[in-house]
């Protein structure tokens, strides 16, 4: 398994250190879908970014199941086949859970294969909230609005921004060799 990064975010504290902090732990998969010249990403309106398919894997479950599961919820994806395993992130981030002071997350990513055609996705009420929808963009095209999300940092860019479109730069890098 290939250790893509390690990323810790930027409004914790430097240095940054676990110690006597109460960590949620979380553990998630998400998918790489190309097909031709574009890539299957979901577009979030709130955050205005493109971010990969899938999400957090439950108690007992493996990350290709969570995937399974997660890759038909967010995008109504038919047949779908998890192919290799592409490599992993791990990141500290802040959390929203009061009883944790700082979520520690391993993202893992996987290429897939789908059927032909999207059916209907069936997103939880936050995702369908916050305006996710599951769209097929050119690589170059979700990264250059990333970037430019990134660059402005405006007050709505979500979290995750910088950890997805690190991954997309390595996609776009191993499909060019």
């Amino acid at each position: 398994m290939q250790h893509i990064a390690h990323l810790i975010h930027s409004t914790l504290p430097s240095p940054f250190a676990v110690t006597g902090m109460r960590v949620l732990e979380r553990n998630a998969a998400r998918a790489i879908v190309t097909r031709d010249d574009t890539i299957l990403l979901l577009y979030t309106e709130r955050y205005d970014d493109f971010s990969f398919p899938g999400g957090g894997i439950d108690p007992g479950e493996s990350p290709e199941v969570g995937l399974h599961r997660e890759l038909y919820e967010e995008t109504g994806a038919q047949d779908i086949q998890v192919m290799s395993h592409f490599g992993y992130v791990t990141e500290y981030t802040p959390t929203w859970k009061k009883q944790w002071d700082v979520m520690f997350q391993i993202s893992h990513w996987f290429t897939c294969h789908i059927g032909s055609t999207l059916g209907q996705a069936n997103l939880e009420y936050y995702e369908a909230a916050n305006g996710m929808s599951a769209k097929w963009v050119s690589l170059e095209d979700a990264l250059n609005h990333n970037r430019d999300v990134i660059s402005r940092q405006p007050a709505s860019m979500g979290l995750s921004i910088h950890r997805e479109t690190l991954v997309l730069e390595r996609v776009a890098s191993m499909l060019a060799d």
